[in-house]
């Protein structure tokens, strides 16, 4: 695959666990932000539909990359959000008197959140914490805090801190046997491990379009059961787009969508959905295939250089168990941000969470990044 001189420039890109790219991106972007633009400014009344369409579109991809229905996806402006207006709709009746259960190495913003919303709702959080072993939650221990008093359980399908991926088919067969609800935080998964929200069977996924969907910030986007909207959940925050009709004026006429839209409130967001339609699109192209083949060879060569260097792993060995990243803790000595600083100025984009050095290699990293790696990288 060719690329432009700019893409040339990130072939030491390996942030893809927080910011995606994907050849052609900015041309891409810009001629769809340049198209909203026109037609927003230009005299008529078409600008609505035609934002309405792009953020559609969108939504409209997200199903298709998880092989859902399009009615059951709905937009946010993150995934803590998303989480958020599912969590809310559930309320008391499902929730209080029972647990919610999370792992400790979630992403720290939606624990944030379920603490907040504890006292409203009347659920106990209840946190499974790291395997000091392994580095991150395994599955075993998640399962052994899972019983029948589970009224929801959040599994993160990949984490930000070890890649390390839940075997999610395990997991949910145990959680159905249990009665609870499942949900699931894509967001690290998505774009670069297959995910089908009906193998197993799941009643809530969220992401953000940003990371390996190679999108822009303020895109949240959420899948949720259709069986569950037909007990017409009621989202705690509802406004005129939660509507069938969103123009329906007739204040003794509201209800909601029998549709995922009903977690709509007020008036949408465009700009973030038409930026990051480019990237979803290239992502479900031909052009797109290969991508998880690239980034596994890469992080076969990352592992052995850490394993060269003396570093600890921190990500789990077997493919199988992991994401799109590759995760190595840094030995005391080293200051991370210093090195953090130092691979940037020699073109290798990482970044570090404490002594842990983050890599995630996507489709414009080149395989030179490893030789860059191994001569900056300091030996244990």
């Amino acid at each position: 695959m060719s690329t432009t001189p700019q893409e040339h420039d990130k072939a030491g890109w390996l942030l893809y666990h927080s910011v995606g790219m994907f050849p052609g991106q900015q041309a891409a972007m810009r001629a769809a932000l340049e198209g909203f633009t026109t037609s927003w400014c230009r005299p008529g009344l078409q600008r609505w539909d035609d934002g309405l369409a792009a953020r559609r579109q969108v939504l409209d991809l997200y199903a298709r990359l998880l092989r859902a229905p399009a009615d059951a996806v709905y937009a946010a402006e993150n995934v803590t959000q998303a989480f958020a207006q599912f969590v809310g709709a559930l309320g008391r009746a499902r929730l209080a008197g029972k647990r919610v259960l999370i792992a400790a190495d979630c992403f720290p913003s939606l624990h944030y959140m379920l603490t907040g919303l504890a006292p409203l709702l009347g659920y106990t959080l209840d946190t499974v914490p790291v395997d000091a072993a392994a580095g991150y939650v395994t599955d075993d221990g998640y399962i052994a805090r899972w019983q029948d008093d589970v009224a929801l359980a959040i599994i993160t399908l990949v984490t930000s801190t070890a890649s390390k991926r839940a075997g999610l088919q395990r997991l949910a067969a145990h959680g159905r046997a249990q009665g609870s609800l499942i949900a699931v935080d894509i967001t690290q998964a998505a774009g670069i491990v297959d995910v089908d929200v009906s193998a197993p069977a799941i009643d809530f996924a969220a992401t953000t379009t940003l990371k390996w969907l190679c999108g822009a910030p303020g895109a949240g986007l959420a899948y949720i059961n259709p069986a569950l909207l037909d007990e017409r959940l009621q989202p705690l925050v509802q406004g005129w787009f939660s509507q069938p009709d969103p123009f329906n004026w007739d204040l003794d006429k509201y209800s909601l969508a029998t549709q995922a839209r009903r977690f709509d409130n007020g008036t949408p967001s465009f700009l973030p959905y038409v930026a990051s339609a480019p990237g979803l699109s290239w992502l479900l192209s031909p052009a797109a295939q290969g991508m998880r083949a690239h980034n596994q060879a890469l992080s076969r060569k990352l592992i052995a250089l850490a394993d060269a260097k003396g570093y600890r792993l921190r990500s789990p060995r077997d493919a199988s168990e992991r994401g799109g990243s590759v995760m190595v803790e840094l030995p005391a000595p080293i200051d991370a941000q210093a090195l953090e600083a130092r691979l940037a100025t020699e073109g290798v984009l990482a970044d570090t969470r404490g002594q842990v050095l983050r890599l995630s290699p996507g489709v414009l990293t080149q395989a030179a990044v490893i030789d860059e790696l191994d001569r900056l990288l300091p030996a244990a």
